[in-house]
């Protein structure tokens, strides 16, 4: 079974943004993309994008000489990922003290709480127990 969720390195975050816009894509495509941010060589990019393979991050696929990569994540599993650690490292795992410490230091509009309540709601409707019928 796939795991639903990853966390992934910052130098991977940018391979696999590279990769989502570009896809299916060559490791210099990638290096292309990346070379102003991050001035990494093709070596890097390349050593790079063939551990995230083996992490099971990228799909490759040969044609001839050459090797096309392809995400094997989507940005919500990579997203949930990244929300997840945070939350196991700044917060033991609890969602409330999370939620808490981003409500207090932010400065949300009425219109945004109100679009979270609304979420909230929704969530709630969903996840309620459904009454069998007899």
């Amino acid at each position: 079974m796939a795991k639903s969720y990853y966390q992934l390195t910052e130098g991977e975050w940018s391979i696999i943004r590279a990769v989502w816009k570009h896809e299916p894509c060559a490791a210099p495509t990638v290096q292309e993309v990346l070379v102003k941010s991050r001035k990494w060589s093709y070596s890097t990019v390349k050593t790079m994008m063939d551990r995230m393979a083996c992490k099971g991050l990228l799909k490759t696929e040969r044609l001839r000489n050459l090797i096309l990569y392809r995400s094997s994540i989507t940005p919500a599993q990579a997203q949930k990922g990244e929300v997840m650690g945070a939350v196991k490292r700044a917060f033991n795992g609890a969602m409330t003290p999370m939620m808490q410490f981003l409500l207090d230091s932010n400065n949300f509009t009425a219109k945004q709480l109100g679009e979270l309540e609304t979420l909230i709601k929704q969530k709630r409707k969903n996840s309620a127990p459904k009454k069998s019928r007899k």
